[in-house]
């Protein structure tokens, strides 16, 4: 089971965001805050493994808050739930320690996602944030030969965030080949993770 604190200054989304997780199998919510001092000291308290935090709150704000929230022996992996969707927004988020960056308004479905996929180590980016994971003075890199037709299918995949058993699933082929298609992508493309995989295939058309 996987353990969820909210953090959302509003009580209605608070309360709309309890809704739509617990009605999620395996997901919990542990405790629900208003503030990034509540959430702090809820996190310290409940020890939940994964915080939905929007960034717009009273006090101390959102960004600002993700590294104390992940100071712990056994930090909590934080995703993002917010309006703003600049630039600077999601690479502050980022590189204060999110591993995620939703907008409000996205599905039940995909907030349910995304909350498994941070929780397993991964980013949860849109296609259209990537981008933003990557640092400013990076300049791309030449590419380490083409990208076979599986690999191809493999990235369109990861780039829609789904996960390594979903998308050996949706394939009809092993996690371990998919692990082994995915480290083949990075490699290829010169990324460190999925979020800049997808990103750099962004800038160099690969992705439909």
């Amino acid at each position: 089971m996987i353990r969820v604190l909210v953090v959302d200054d509003h009580p209605v989304v608070r309360e709309g965001l309890i809704s739509v997780l617990e009605d999620q199998p395996g997901l919990q919510v542990v405790g629900a805050a208003g503030s990034a001092e509540e959430a702090l000291s809820l996190v310290r308290r409940l020890r939940p493994d994964v915080v939905l935090l929007d960034l717009e709150l009273p006090g101390m704000g959102g960004i600002a808050a993700i590294p104390y929230l992940r100071a712990g022996s056994t930090p909590p992996r934080v995703l993002v739930f917010t309006a703003y969707d600049t630039d600077d927004r999601v690479r502050g988020a980022l590189e204060a320690g999110a591993a995620g960056y939703l907008l409000k308004g996205v599905s039940g479905e995909v907030i349910a996602r995304s909350v498994r996929s941070v929780y397993e180590g991964k980013t949860a980016l849109e296609p259209r944030f990537a981008a933003s994971a990557l640092p400013q003075t990076r300049s791309p890199a030449r590419q380490r030969g083409p990208l076979t037709p599986r690999e191809r299918e493999v990235l369109e995949l990861v780039a829609q965030g789904l996960a390594n058993k979903e998308i050996a699933s949706r394939l009809g082929i092993s996690e371990r080949t998919v692990k082994f298609h995915i480290a083949s992508i990075m490699d290829k493309l010169g990324a460190e993770n999925r979020a800049q995989a997808t990103a750099l295939a962004l800038q160099r058309g690969l992705l439909r």
